[in-house]
């Protein structure tokens, strides 16, 4: 029986998550039915998400466009979400979705003004539910989603479902885990032979980021490195942009038996740092949705997640005795 969202998102656990959803109609997201092109769609995808990553109080670490899937590796941003004004919010909001009356008369100060006081009260109390979606998942996958379907259904000329029901979550509990997830991510198409490199895999983070890295910018759309964990280290991952892609560049040339691709033999010093041997490593970025289920990351992480959810057993311990040490 599959568990409650509300169960699975747990900020008190951590605030990075692997999400991941698959399309019904297979062949329809992108790729070719009958001689017709549906490649297009991968841009829509990547379009929307660079938009809500702007919305939501939710970063992006990392995604890939896939034929029939995607993934997406986001960070929760609460405290971002809580330092919003009332205005912010409904700016925010209205990017995305239309809001109400009182809440479009709100922002124009000449119609504000006219409000009465418990207008004013009902925009605000409105407000603050939307505050709350602005770091829900959920909410930004629904956003998500929701508008690919309606557009793929609309260009199909046809009605139902898109997606195969809920996205797939995944908690990432350590650094080790979030490292793994979003190499995993980053190299899927390598892996299914729909790039050669990483930089050349199109709709991916990765590619995003070394477009970016080539003229001196930061991608505004997705998490920043923020280098090496540290005393009052600022908003973004615990990893340098160097460190990472040369974890990908080395990790991109192993042959796995049962993925298709590679790239082209030396470990980068981010596996030391993370105690992670070579063959280990290789298996959590190749096969990383099949080695945990809710949760990843080290023994002591997943128990300590069990205990929070009053899980009967720790799923995912042998893989994390295995391959995280």
């Amino acid at each position: 029986m599959p568990k409650a969202r509300r169960s699975q998102i747990s900020l008190s656990d951590t605030p990075y998550y692997h999400c991941v959803s698959r399309c019904v109609r297979r062949a329809f997201l992108c790729g070719e039915e009958n001689g017709r092109s549906f490649e297009h769609r991968r841009q829509w995808v990547e379009d929307r998400i660079h938009l809500l990553s702007e919305v939501f109080a939710i970063d992006v670490c990392a995604y890939a466009v896939m034929s029939n899937h995607t993934h997406l590796v986001l960070h929760v941003n609460k405290e971002k979400s809580d330092a919003l004004s009332t205005e912010n919010v409904i700016q925010r909001w209205h990017r995305i979705y239309k809001g109400t009356l009182l809440s479009q008369r709100y922002l124009s100060p000449d119609l504000r003004k006219d409000l009465l006081e418990s207008q004013t009260k009902t925009v605000e109390l409105t407000a603050e539910v939307w505050r709350k979606r602005l770091f829900d998942i959920s909410w930004f996958m629904r956003a998500l989603n929701e508008y690919i379907a309606r557009a793929a259904n609309k260009e199909d000329d046809c009605t139902g479902h898109f997606w195969e029901g809920r996205f797939k979550s995944q908690a990432l509990l350590d650094e080790s885990a979030l490292a793994a997830c979003m190499a995993y991510v980053d190299l899927n198409p390598v892996r299914a032979k729909m790039a050669k490199t990483p930089e050349a895999s199109n709709h991916t983070s990765i590619q995003y980021r070394i477009n970016a890295a080539k003229v001196g910018n930061t991608p505004k759309r997705l998490m920043p490195f923020a280098g090496n964990p540290r005393q009052e280290m600022p908003h973004g991952l615990p990893l340098t942009l160097p460190d990472y892609l040369q974890l990908l560049d080395i990790t991109s040339r192993y042959i796995h038996p049962n993925k298709r691709g590679k790239v082209e033999h030396s470990l980068p010093t981010i596996l030391e740092r993370l105690n992670i041997e070579n063959e280990q490593w290789l298996t959590l970025t190749t096969q990383f949705e099949t080695c945990f289920k809710h949760a990843a990351g080290k023994v002591i992480h997943l128990e300590q997640y069990a205990h929070n959810h009053q899980l009967q057993r720790v799923h995912g311990r042998q893989s994390a005795v295995r391959l995280l040490g």
